[in-house]
């Protein structure tokens, strides 16, 4: 066999695979905006570090620690009237020994491609009897903070209902992880960053309440920024999901209103 004709074969065998993957993201889109019943979302918990202190941060999770999460889309959802009262189930599922490819760093878009379908490949690989289609599946990656190492950039992705979330093992920190882990999960429903290039909120779209006179200091943050503007150029970054709200912008986004 030529080599021609193996890089045809590899190209097809690549086009194929994204044709299976639209068809299906095509239908999860379709299925989870229109709000017809709860969706499952499943926390798998991953030791990022190695640490026996991350393990036992692990080992001591349960639902418990996720359910403000769903009594914030509860409170939102109902400020919105939508008709469905409980909008996500989220809940603890078992934790994954492996960690997930990482993501390229200055990556171009075929970098991207690949890595998602590396990503795709590995969730598939770690949770096969995930179920349906429409459960949304949520990776957060642990790590202790006592190497002062950053977080990497948590990701969620629409096409293929899965998230992947970076966050500290310390107690102290699961409020401020549940709202990274709940934006991650609004981005798998369709709703879109709102903060600048340094990680402030967007003026008017990443505002909790654009239109409060006087606008600063704004009182909550909008779950698409995650932070609290004190000022044009200042702001704080959110306690818990309680002084969190989801805005017009992201309600529209996500189909709570037209």
């Amino acid at each position: 066999m030529t080599l021609p004709r193996l890089a045809t074969l590899r190209v097809l065998f690549l086009l194929g695979c994204l044709l299976i993957v639209g068809f299906v993201s095509a239908h999860q889109r379709v299925y989870t905006r229109n709000w017809n019943q709860t969706l499952e979302a499943v926390i798998y918990p991953i030791n990022g570090d190695g640490h026996l202190a991350t393990d036992r941060y692990i080992q001591a999770l349960d639902n418990e620690d996720f359910s403000i999460i769903n009594r914030w889309a509860e409170r939102e959802a109902e400020r919105y009237q939508l008709p469905l009262p409980t909008p996500f189930n989220v809940r603890l599922g078992e934790s994954i020994q492996t960690l997930p490819p990482a993501y390229p760093e200055e990556a171009n878009a075929m970098d991207v491609l690949l890595w998602s379908l590396r990503f795709r490949y590995w969730a598939w690989r770690e949770t096969p009897d995930a179920g349906s289609l429409t459960r949304i599946r949520m990776f957060v990656v642990y790590q202790t903070g006592e190497d002062s190492v950053p977080l990497q950039h948590s990701l969620g992705l629409q096409k293929g209902l899965m998230g992947l979330v970076f966050a500290y093992s310390l107690d102290k920190q699961t409020a401020q992880n549940n709202i990274v882990i709940a934006h991650e999960l609004l981005h798998t429903v369709g709703a879109v960053d709102k903060y600048n290039h340094a990680g402030g909120p967007l003026m008017n779209i990443g505002y909790a309440n654009p239109y409060r006179t006087p606008l600063y200091p704004q009182r909550n943050a909008e779950i698409m920024a995650g932070r609290i503007p004190t000022g044009p150029a200042s702001s704080y970054m959110a306690e818990s999901l309680r002084s969190v709200i989801v805005n017009s912008y992201t309600a529209s986004e996500i189909n709570w209103i037209d």
